[in-house]
């Protein structure tokens, strides 16, 4: 004997209302919490781009000035604007790596 013959089913269909209700919850929800717009990505293009300026300027202003107060052999303003952007780009990548996990785990909680 089969499973079909015996009633058993393996797995539950969902019902046409079971269908109907999970999408119009989806729209629903959807509507509630709209993506964000054009406004939203220049805004977190410009935290992006100033979490990167702000710590190459802070390590050029500082070389300047131990450049001035203790002259040497290599240039200080070089060296630590160079860490500064490292800085930076480091700061840029792990505040974007935040936002994309959340947007993640926005989608996922969208999905159920």
């Amino acid at each position: 004997m089969t499973d079909e013959s015996t009633g058993k089913t393996s797995k539950k269909e969902p019902t046409l209302a079971d269908r109907v209700g999970a999408k119009a919850a989806r729209k629903l929800k959807a509507r509630r919490n709209s993506t964000p717009g054009v406004w939203f990505g220049l805004g977190m293009m410009g935290l992006i781009g100033w979490s990167v300026v702000v710590p190459t300027l802070l390590g050029a202003g500082f070389g300047i000035w131990l450049d001035n107060r203790h002259p040497g052999r290599h240039s200080w303003t070089l060296m630590l604007m160079v860490i500064g952007l490292a800085i930076g780009c480091v700061n840029a990548w792990h505040w974007v790596a935040q936002e994309d996990k959340a947007m993640r785990e926005e989608q996922e909680n969208n999905d159920e």
